[in-house]
């Protein structure tokens, strides 16, 4: 690895980690090319990117773009509808490796920085640059990151020093930095007032916008800190507003933490999970939109999504060959984009209903549980969980017919006397008539719940048609928390503490399991 093509980690000896996985193998005559085999139960490699040239460091999600950054000095955007690349891509302006790049929340524009020393602001209706920001010391940008409310822009270098940008005018609004450290991540609190650094000296740090540090967490990753994102939601109760933060290390650990803010001022980390699931460094993490999942890539080539709540292991994806350095959530459809030092970004689709009870790893031989079958409507449920709820019924002798016609939640809910007969051959009547008493009460059971309460805004007590998550961390129709925040001064419909911020961010998976639940009623 050449010194221009320095990443946001440290790697001792990089063969000790690059132990071979059970990868499938790439054809690399594609530059780009689609698949519909999926790499686990409910989760899809829809589209592999092949047009970077050399390490893949960082990639971002805007609505309806994703960029991607590389040694190879280039940046590159594709639109998410097909991932076809944008006209006036690549983004060639920084003169050594590209480490990161962030959209705006609107996403007119992106932010890159690079070992040459700058960031740079890019148009994204134009591809033009629209400012070159110099960093303080001219030393190796390692990291940047844009506030929520697209008001600032902190980058951070490999000598320590941090420069806080006002954005809209792009002019350095503060600097300031830890000694003797290099910074290689960051990440803004979903309220913009506060963000957090993370270095190779292991520690987090909490600062204001006036650079004044708020709390310093030493030794959070042992052997250094090599990413770290807040969670999209701010949680209140009594005099205290909490934010989660997720930080990963070169100790193999993702770590997800509470950040308490007292009325007082005052802030303190409490860890709440240590994650274990990969045996190597992890290089990086973010959440989902809505912040109920969590992604991480590492060394040991494997990419792991969690429940975020419960810190439980769901998915664990094997299709890089090598060290997975990148990860981001679209904030508009339930896809992944994972960027690797293969010179590939892979893109993963998280099936409607991807999110079970927790209590264990699924793989593609492994079905869901009955906790987490349980939290779905049954039209959504897969082959999988149709043979489970068969064994658990007492009728484990049907999974092979069933297995063998492909029948999912959806066909179960319209099986009848004569498709029982004619179509899946089962002779007994005393076994059809069981079977169909059984998915009677499978349907009764669905009427009866009624229209589930999470599926009604708070304020007005009727069927969302497009929630929006508030500051105080509750899901809210859009139209009636925006009227609410015009007319009650900013407080929390739910707690009635100020709400830090009146952003208000979709809630895609909530949208869609409303969308489901509509269809199957």
């Amino acid at each position: 690895m050449s010194s221009e093509k320095m990443t946001s980690f440290t790697l001792r000896q990089g063969q000790l980690f690059d132990a071979e996985v059970n990868n499938i193998e790439l054809n690399g005559q594609a530059r780009r090319r689609k698949r519909q085999v999926p790499a686990l139960q409910m989760t899809s490699l829809i589209c592999t990117l092949q047009d970077h040239r050399d390490d893949v460091n960082w990639c971002a999600f805007s609505g309806n773009l994703l960029a991607t950054c590389s040694g190879d000095k280039t940046l590159r955007v594709y639109n998410t509808r097909d991932f076809s690349e944008l006209p006036f891509s690549p983004l060639s302006g920084h003169g050594y490796s590209v480490h990161c790049c962030c959209f705006t929340t609107c996403g007119q524009f992106l932010a890159s920085c690079s070992t040459d020393a700058t960031t740079v602001v890019w148009s994204m209706a134009s591809g033009e640059i629209e400012a070159v920001l110099e960093h303080p010391g001219r030393s190796p940008v390692r990291i940047c990151a844009l506030s929520p409310d697209s008001a600032h822009l902190v980058s951070g270098a490999s000598d320590g020093t941090l420069a806080l940008w006002d954005f809209p005018s792009k002019q350095l609004h503060r600097t300031g930095g830890v000694n003797d450290t290099t910074l290689v991540a960051c990440s803004f609190s979903p309220c913009s007032q506060v963000f957090i650094t993370g270095s190779t000296y292991g520690d987090l740090r909490l600062w204001d916008l006036n650079m004044r540090q708020l709390h310093a967490e030493k030794n959070a990753h042992d052997l250094g800190v090599t990413c770290c994102t807040f969670a999209p939601s701010i949680l209140s109760g009594g005099q205290v507003v909490q934010f989660r933060l997720a930080s990963c290390g070169q100790d193999s650990q993702l770590k997800i933490w509470a950040i308490n803010k007292f009325s007082s001022g005052g802030y303190r980390m409490q860890l709440l999970h240590t994650l274990t699931g990969q045996s190597a460094p992890v290089l990086s993490c973010a959440y989902s939109s809505d912040g109920q999942l969590l992604v991480s890539g590492s060394v040991d080539k494997t990419v792991t999504v969690y429940d975020a709540n419960s810190a439980a292991l769901l998915y664990t994806l094997n299709q890089h060959e090598r060290y997975v350095t990148a990860c981001s959530f679209s904030p508009t459809a339930p896809l992944i984009a994972t960027g690797s030092m293969d010179k590939t970004v892979n893109i993963w689709r998280l099936e409607d209903g991807c999110r079970g009870s927790g209590k264990s790893a699924r793989t593609s031989s492994e079905g869901r549980t009955s906790a987490g079958r349980s939290k779905l409507l049954v039209g959504d449920w897969s082959e999988e969980d149709v043979s489970a709820w068969l064994v658990e019924e007492g009728l484990e002798g049907l999974v092979d017919k069933f297995t063998a016609n492909n029948i999912d939640g959806t066909e179960l809910l319209c099986l009848t006397k004569e498709t029982l007969a004619s179509e899946l051959h089962i002779e007994s009547v005393g076994l059809r008539n069981k079977l169909l008493r059984k998915v009677e009460e499978l349907k009764t059971d669905s009427v009866c719940s009624g229209t589930p309460d999470e599926f009604l805004c708070p304020i007005t007590r009727e069927l969302m048609r497009e929630p929006v998550i508030a500051a105080d961390g509750y899901s809210y129709e859009r139209e009636a928390i925006e009227s609410w925040i015009n007319t009650k001064n900013r407080s929390s419909p739910m707690t009635n503490l100020p709400l830090l911020t009146t952003l208000l961010t979709s809630n895609h998976t909530l949208k869609m399991a409303i969308g489901r639940w509509k269809i199957s009623h």
